[in-house]
């Protein structure tokens, strides 16, 4: 995420099947999570993509949803998306990753493991890496020893606190939870560092 991805479009909404998966696999429809007490969470936030009508609506596919309790998605969720962009405000630019794990979350109907008649899941945690870096190039390879990176791992119910510094984890924890290698790019030497530590940095 960098300014170049941020203007003026309003946000739209516009919540759609993706019609580019491939043939045979099931399509989430924007109605897959209705009464169901879930939201339909942004993996890459609607507000992280303005630059023009067809970036913020490609926000809204299906394939960028998970099902987030309310709590988690619009308060704690929201407060770690809307602090990435100071960031970028503050002429940083970050590479973020996000996910989540598990299965069985409770939202605001109770506690569900499945939505869509048992097709979609319902993850039991919610997580996000953050790597902070001026603007620059070969990205990277400025990562360095020093290089802030914010990881994060959440619950998905709706009474978790909504201070998203509080879940402050590694990333080799959420790598070991998940099986991914997540900053593979970087160099061995500096990934043992930075994804060995806890952020201590601010939260807003």
């Amino acid at each position: 995420m960098s300014s170049a991805w941020l203007g003026s479009t309003p946000r739209q909404d516009n919540f759609s099947t993706d019609a580019a998966l491939p043939t045979g696999w099931y399509r989430v429809t924007s109605t897959s999570y209705s009464g169901s007490g879930f939201d339909r969470g942004h993996l890459c936030p609607s507000a992280d993509r303005t630059a023009s009508i067809a970036d913020n609506s490609a926000t809204f596919k299906m394939t960028n949803m998970m099902p987030q309790a309310p709590t988690n998605n619009q308060q704690t969720w929201a407060n770690l998306e809307n602090y990435c962009r100071t960031l970028v405000g503050q002429g940083y630019e970050l590479y973020v990753i996000a996910g989540s794990y598990g299965k069985g979350g409770t939202g605001s109907a109770g506690y569900k493991t499945t939505l869509d008649a048992g097709r979609v899941t319902v993850p039991a945690r919610t997580w996000k890496v953050v790597v902070v870096l001026p603007e620059g190039s070969s990205d990277a390879s400025r990562v360095s020893s020093g290089t802030r990176v914010i990881a994060v791992d959440m619950p998905n119910t709706n009474t978790l606190s909504t201070s998203w510094g509080s879940y402050r984890t590694t990333v080799d924890a959420i790598e070991a939870a998940t099986g991914y290698n997540i900053l593979s790019a970087v160099s061995s030497t500096v990934q043992s560092t930075v994804e060995a530590r806890v952020d201590a940095g601010p939260t807003s």
